[in-house]
């Protein structure tokens, strides 16, 4: 089966949050299996400012799993490359199923259109972009958007893969001319040689991710001011600098500037040393529709406090954290009732939770299933994989 990956960015670009994380990962599994020809179409785009590009060895790019990855120039705004349109046509019509990540950025018109005239079945993932919240933006623009993808899909030709339920039963209305698919995303075990997080007396959170509205930070910011214990802050991430700069602000408002800590983007060593010094993890997100960092957390030992609005609500269940309302009084609650409690063990519980449930061979396989699934649907009907979850 040959297989065309299509997204706006991609390993090792790290500004444009999980999406350069997970979906390098799905790639590195589906070309773990023989039968499984792989190709990736993408930009070097390292975030929003044209200037910030990743270094591109070589054209095509091979990675080590043993697929290529084609990084093409982008030109202007997020993603915009003249490039990928070059290479799309041949690309397309080479692969048997084409996977789209992607909603309102380049790729996804051309992509739909190019794969409507060449008959080419589309998994599509929107990454939760379909989603909406109360600080949503443009939504009208987005609306005419979601009205000419519409217009290019077909329930034969295309499915929606959504990495959640919730990302599922929100989004699929926006794009009703297509199958839908609920996969969530898969998380690699990294070693602990250094064993399971240990105490060293004060409580250290970590927030990792972009720094964004929709991401609910000034509210734990406001939460730490409710604390009295000894606990610290730790920021990872960056966003638009205006944006950083009023979490600054706010930071000094609040008196907090000696618990709070901005460390900006990081590299994935970092990323572990940050997760190994870390107690909790702290997502207290508005809208998620999958939330990375959660399972990332988790597989480092590491328990989260995750806002109502991801679609965790199981931590609480699996003794591996606390779900609660994005308020300031609700994460403060969890935080402290969670610093008189077992972390090292609640760690280790969420660990072996995404060691049996969330290993990217399975994922792997439920993909390439709904792959050859949705390359029959055009003969015979999609069947038991339409609207799955």
């Amino acid at each position: 089966m040959k297989v065309l990956h299509v997204t706006p960015a991609f390993y090792p670009a790290r500004n444009w949050g999980g999406l350069c994380h997970s979906v390098p990962g799905l790639c590195d599994a589906l070309a773990h299996h023989s039968d499984i020809y792989l190709k990736v179409l993408t930009t070097d785009s390292d975030g929003p400012k044209t200037r910030r590009r990743i270094s591109v060895p070589a054209f095509p790019t091979r990675f080590p799993a043993g697929y290529d990855v084609y990084y093409c120039r982008r030109r202007w705004g997020q993603s915009i490359s003249p490039g990928l349109l070059r290479h799309l046509w041949s690309m397309a019509r080479w692969a048997d199923v084409v996977h789209l990540t992607a909603t309102y950025s380049f790729p996804t018109i051309p992509t739909l259109f190019v794969c409507r005239i060449l008959g080419k079945p589309v998994v599509w993932s929107p990454r939760g972009a379909l989603q909406r919240w109360q600080g949503t933006t443009r939504g009208r623009a987005k609306s005419v958007w979601e009205k000419v993808c519409n217009g290019l899909c077909d329930p034969k030709r295309v499915l929606l893969h959504f990495t959640s339920e919730e990302e599922k039963d929100e989004s699929w209305p926006r794009i009703r001319r297509t199958q839908a698919k609920v996969i969530h995303n898969g998380i690699g075990l990294p070693d602990l040689n250094d064993g399971p997080n240990k105490r060293n007396g004060n409580l250290r959170l970590l927030y990792l991710g972009r720094l964004h509205p929709i991401k609910g930070i000034e509210n734990l910011l406001q939460a730490l001011t409710r604390i009295k214990s000894d606990v610290t802050l730790s920021v990872c991430g960056d966003g638009e600098p205006s944006y950083r700069q009023s979490l600054e602000s706010l930071v000094s408002e609040l008196s907090l500037d000696r618990r709070v800590t901005f460390r900006g983007p990081i590299d994935e060593a970092t990323k572990g040393r940050q997760f190994h010094e870390a107690d909790l993890c702290v997502v207290p997100s508005f809208k998620e529709n999958f939330s990375m960092v959660v399972a990332e957390s988790l597989s480092h030992g590491v328990p989260v406090i995750v806002g109502d609005g991801t679609p965790w609500k199981q931590v609480d269940g699996k003794g591996c954290g606390r779900c609660v309302p994005n308020s300031p009084e609700q994460l403060a609650k969890a935080i402290d009732s969670l610093n008189e409690s077992p972390l090292e063990e609640m760690g280790l519980r969420g660990r072996s939770w995404m060691q049996r449930e969330f290993g990217w061979d399975v994922v792997a396989r439920e993909m390439l299933a709904t792959y050859r699934d949705l390359i029959n649907c055009r003969k015979d009907g999609f069947g038991s994989a339409a609207g799955g979850g």
